[in-house]
């Protein structure tokens, strides 16, 4: 049985790697010097590894006969310009694709992730000799634009690694107090599709709008009638999220611009409601359209995330393990969380279960959310809650007894 106790050495060694980590956030699928990092201290436990999906890294832990288990932490940052007043802080920057540069920090908590995975890596090499099987250590890139998980499909993850029985995953989560965790049953996070609208319309004079169809007009029409989905033809009982996240047109204040953009982020937490909500967007903005006498606009789709479904008997034995790990008191059960994860491709990918948790990381009432510029998780008992975490959960999916038996004839 796996101690899930890091010596002193190895703590510290955890720290050193989150304060690096944090101090050097890259934007999604620019992860290079966070691969480079990886693999550094992959090679110096001895852990055989490869790139995977451009900026991802695999790490494989072989220890003689026994079950495949994938654990998988994710490693980009965000374009968001830190706030807070650690000695550790991001000053980093980084290129959008449109060629902005922007300060980058990670402001939902992936250098933790990966701080606690090495951590967990490390103690399970030191302990090679108490436990048996083999664990995948997948780091992957550009999960906060949903491209990480697809590109390491793409490219062959389960073709060059042991393909595991099952993967589990976990996130840094301010609603969960630090030193607990929580995780939801069946569905466990929502898909989300994020669109962008081009609205067309006729430039003019703006003392002549008689001669325009001006798109700002027309695109506020459509922007304020696509909030009436969920409010109106969803059931009251039915979680969804339409978002009008950005809205750019024009240049100067007497000029009706040709055109207009906006964005959407719309969350769902299933098949049905996401294409009856998505057929609805398409609906609205054709007709307002038509009424305006403008163009038809154009829908263009940014990202897609899939879903994350926690397969119901895995999440009960990961449940039991976290539970006998840290004290029924410290793991909750949460509803569905409307944000999104491209976790759930990596199993789903090859037809394998998935469990996905969050751990805790303020002790603080009213903690900043993910995505803030003051999002920073207490090193402790954060990043030893984590590391115990995920060592629970791998060492029980590792047991024989945890492996369904085929049926006899």
């Amino acid at each position: 049985m796996l101690d899930t106790q890091l010596t002193d050495a190895e703590r510290a060694a955890l720290h050193d790697t989150y304060r690096h980590l944090h101090r050097n956030p890259e934007l999604s699928m620019q992860e290079h010097r966070t691969a480079e990092f990886i693999e550094e201290r992959l090679e110096a436990l001895g852990i055989e590894h490869f790139r995977c999906g451009g900026t991802g890294v695999v790490g494989i832990l072989r220890n003689g006969d026994g079950a495949v288990v994938g654990f998988r932490a994710d490693t980009d940052g965000l374009p968001i310009e830190e706030q807070t007043d650690a000695e550790y802080r991001s000053d980093a920057t980084g290129t959008l694709p449109n060629g902005t540069v922007v300060p980058v920090m990670h402001g939902c908590g992936h250098d933790t992730h990966v701080a606690v995975a090495l951590a967990a890596v490390a103690s399970m090499v030191r302990q090679r000799a108490e436990w048996a099987g083999t664990v995948v250590w997948i780091f992957q890139p550009g999960e906060e634009t949903a491209a990480g998980a697809a590109a390491m499909v793409a490219d062959g993850i389960w073709d060059r690694a042991p393909q595991p029985r099952i993967v589990l995953g976990q996130h840094v989560f301010p609603a969960a107090p630090a030193g607990s965790v929580a995780l939801a049953e069946g569905t466990a996070m929502a898909m989300a599709d994020s669109l962008r609208v081009t609205v067309l319309g006729k430039q003019s004079h703006g003392s002549q709008p008689q001669d325009s169809i001006d798109p700002i007009v027309l695109g506020a029409h459509m922007v304020t009638r696509l909030q009436t989905i969920v409010s109106r033809e969803l059931r009251p009982q039915t979680p969804a999220v339409v978002t009008c996240g950005t809205f750019h047109a024009g240049l100067k204040e007497n000029i009706i611009p040709e055109s207009a953009e906006f964005t959407l982020n719309i969350r769902t937490l299933t098949e049905d409601v996401r294409e009856q909500v998505l057929g609805s967007i398409t609906r609205i903005v054709n007709a307002e359209a038509q009424a305006s006498g403008a163009p038809q606009p154009t829908i263009e789709e940014i990202y897609r995330f899939p879903r994350l479904y926690n397969d119901d008997t895995e999440t009960e034995r990961v449940r039991a393990a976290l539970r006998a790990e840290l004290g029924d008191e410290q793991v909750r059960d949460i509803a569905p969380a409307m944000g999104s994860e491209d976790f759930g491709h990596l199993p789903d990918s090859i037809g394998v279960p998935g469990v996905y948790w969050f751990f805790g990381g303020f002790s603080r009432e009213n903690p900043p959310p993910n995505h803030s510029p003051f999002f920073l998780p207490e090193l402790e008992p954060t990043l030893s809650t984590g590391v115990r975490a995920a060592l629970a959960a791998i060492g029980d999916a590792l047991e024989p007894n945890s492996i369904d038996e085929p049926d006899e004839d």
